[in-house]
């Protein structure tokens, strides 16, 4: 329970460092559209309960094998799920990755980052 709530306090920290960039916004603002736009498209094509469908527009971009039991029906959806799918774990893994680096960025101290800096100026 302790690591967890460590975690949660290293996750939050990572946003909040996050937030504070243009580019990071620009992606969660993407990002959310997306999601917005595939949980509006499944509740109205498929007919799912709007939590069912916020969960499959959101698990299905995370670059994990998560089974959903949720599955398109219709031609149309299987169409709308595999362009969804491209062009939002795209902008899920690109904004995964700057998270990330804003956490690791977090827990090094000042001499470690100096150490990463020479490291990428190699």
């Amino acid at each position: 329970m302790l690591s967890f709530i460590l975690s949660a306090k290293r996750l939050a920290k990572g946003l909040w460092r996050s937030f504070k960039r243009p580019q990071f916004i620009s992606l969660f603002t993407t990002l959310f559209l997306i999601i917005l736009s595939g949980t509006l498209f499944y509740k109205g094509t498929e007919g799912w309960y709007w939590l069912d469908a916020m969960y499959f527009a959101v698990v299905s971009l995370i670059p994990t094998g998560v089974e959903t039991g949720l599955y398109p029906t219709t031609a149309y959806s299987k169409v709308f799920t595999m362009i969804y799918l491209i062009v939002g774990t795209g902008v899920m893994f690109i904004m995964l990755l700057m998270l990330g680096r804003s956490i690791v960025d977090f827990s090094l101290n000042e001499e470690e980052k100096e150490e990463v800096k020479k490291r990428m100026k190699k």
